[in-house]
């Protein structure tokens, strides 16, 4: 919390963490004007506790999240932005839509009245090399391009979230909005504490 309050102190407003229960542990204990985004894997049974939380949520990555979304979102009565995770390497060992998924499913949340389908998100491997990365965020360039002609009602390709510390100079230029530098800025993370 003292790191996030110092970077809050040089105008910092925005925070993404991983995990429910770090947005939960800061909510109150920092100032309210703070956007927090869940950037982590979100389980259906805890989209509770964050709904109102939550500024955007960046990892739907199936219809059935997406529905336990809307449904806290109506009970809340709020209007939730998210983000379509896409797997765009196709690793196993991620979360994420395949590319072919991705449309099917933003045809199905656009007519959700809670939530605004605002981007797209991936997560590229971890390489020595960024510019290993360059083809997975052009990719999914093209796609938020592909789906932004389309003009469905309620989905809304403003947000390309890729690009992590070792490799966010190569999604920037791939056309990146956000990106998520918090290891460059804050050090690795230690859950144990």
């Amino acid at each position: 919390v003292s790191m996030l309050s110092e970077a809050y102190k040089e105008g910092v407003r925005t925070f993404g963490e991983n995990k429910v229960q770090e947005i939960l542990d800061k909510y109150d204990q920092l100032p309210g004007d703070i956007k927090w985004h869940m950037i982590g894997h979100l389980q259906r049974n805890k989209v509770k506790y964050i709904i109102d939380k939550a500024a955007m949520i960046h990892s739907v990555d199936s219809l059935r999240l997406a529905q336990a979304i809307e449904k806290e979102a109506e009970k809340h009565k709020v209007q939730i932005p998210i983000l379509l995770e896409v797997n765009v390497a196709q690793e196993e060992s991620k979360f994420g839509l395949s590319m072919e998924e991705v449309l099917p499913l933003a045809e199905e949340i656009s007519k959700f009245p809670h939530i605004q389908v605002q981007g797209l998100m991936t997560i590229a491997p971890y390489v020595e090399d960024p510019e290993e990365n360059r083809m997975i965020f052009r990719k999914l360039k093209k796609l938020s391009v592909d789906i932004s002609e389309k003009n469905i009602n309620n989905i809304n390709m403003s947000v390309l979230s890729m690009g992590m510390t070792g490799d966010y100079t190569v999604a920037i230029e791939e056309g990146a909005t956000m990106v998520r530098v918090g290891t460059g800025i804050f050090g690795e993370r230690d859950y144990s504490l």
